[in-house]
């Protein structure tokens, strides 16, 4: 049996990563082992630790890392803890190979311990490009010191390609998000208002917003901004689904809660909606708002708007149905009047989809299983000719 190991450090991850896990353990040639870390142990970011467990899955390592502030030396803290935690971690595990997802310091500190502890790393969602965060260069590095790559669109390979990663070893599967929405059985809006305790009895925006890491405004600013915006359509009800561990994604939620504590009955703040939960609320909400990578790869699946704030989700594919906007008061009211319009909405209706595959955890979990282990550590680098 061989031996896979999937890392999760977050509530998105895991839910993007439950139906490899599924297969993986449904296999009988794979043998799947969890490492888990991040805000999953955190209680301040919900622990949904918990939601790993309602899967049906345990942990095999546990791996604390949040013991700092989210300040940028708490962040550098917490990578040290990540590193030595993770390397001993896979020490003890000795996975065939190690699944990453996307761009995040505690990936990037799995897959430099993987490295080190010479394990194969298989890295999904690889290729994209988020100019406005510090992730962009995360993800890149993690390409680096990947061996599998499972990109969700042809212009995400190529760049995985121009980075000098073998072709043969690139797989274009399409995005895991887009298939779970395909095979997940939604609530419908009675069933989500009794999950949420939150009556949805008119129109609601459902809103993420994460910490511009690379901008010269504070996150308080970012959230009031926000909030500011969100002053102009008192017709909407929102649902507020609570930034990450990126830093200052503390002073947002702290924000995010004052507001709706001052807008009591038309604002929900939750830590973590779960998978089920929160693609319910995206296939009911009338847009998606804020700077979430789910507003670029789930949201159109849904054929739902998505108004896109500020830099953070720059450079990345796009469907029609996102709607790119400055992180300034009046142009995200410009881009929410545009995304609630019923003429946008007619036309996002009939859009196409450009991550959308069948099969594609199908196709992750065949190559794990099927390809040749013996010389994967050893990369060359691949010159574009």
């Amino acid at each position: 049996m061989r031996k896979i190991c999937i890392f999760t450090s977050t509530r998105a991850e895991w839910g993007l990563l439950r139906g490899v896990a599924e297969l993986v353990d449904k296999s009988d040639r794979l043998s799947l082992r969890l490492l888990v870390s991040g805000t999953h142990l955190s209680d301040d970011y919900g622990r949904t630790v918990q939601e790993i467990e309602q899967d049906g899955f345990s942990a095999d390592e546990c791996i604390d890392i949040l013991k700092f502030d989210d300040t940028r030396q708490g962040v550098c803290n917490s990578m040290s803890l990540a590193m030595s935690g993770y390397g001993e971690a896979l020490g003890r595990m000795r996975p065939d190979i190690l699944i990453v997802l996307g761009d995040r310091f505690e990936t990037f500190c799995a897959a430099a311990a993987a490295q080190i502890q010479r394990i194969p790393v298989a890295h999904i969602h690889g290729g994209e490009v988020t100019e406005g965060a510090l992730d962009e260069a995360f993800r890149h590095s993690i390409t680096k010191m990947s061996h599998l790559h499972f990109p969700c669109c042809d212009e995400y390979r190529r760049r995985i390609i121009q980075l000098g990663e073998n072709p043969s070893m690139i797989f274009n599967v399409g995005a895991l998000g887009v298939e779970n929405i395909r095979s997940i059985s939604l609530l419908n809006k009675s069933e989500l208002e009794l999950a949420l305790n939150f009556e949805l009895d008119r129109p609601f925006l459902l809103v993420t917003y994460h910490p511009e890491t690379l901008t010269n405004s504070s996150s308080a600013e970012q959230a009031d901004i926000l909030t500011g915006a969100l002053d102009a359509f008192p017709g909407c009800k929102i649902i507020f689904t609570a930034a990450n561990s990126d830093t200052d994604g503390v002073v947002i939620n702290r924000r995010l809660s004052q507001y709706a504590a001052r807008n009591r009955g038309r604002c929900l703040v939750a830590h973590s909606l779960g998978a089920l939960r929160y693609l319910s609320a995206m296939s009911l909400c009338a847009a998606v708002v804020g700077n979430s990578s789910s507003g670029i790869l789930e949201a159109p699946a849904f054929r739902k708007p998505t108004v896109n704030i500020g830099d953070r989700q720059k450079g990345r594919l796009r469907a029609y149905s996102v709607i790119d906007c400055a992180a300034c008061r009046e142009d995200i009211i410009k881009a929410l009047e545009k995304a609630l319009s019923p003429s946008f909405v007619t036309a996002v209706a009939g859009m196409p989809n450009p991550f959308e595959k069948e099969g594609t955890a199908a196709a992750i979990v065949k190559v794990l299983a099927s390809v040749e282990q013996s010389d994967l550590l050893r990369k060359h680098f691949f010159d574009i000719c």
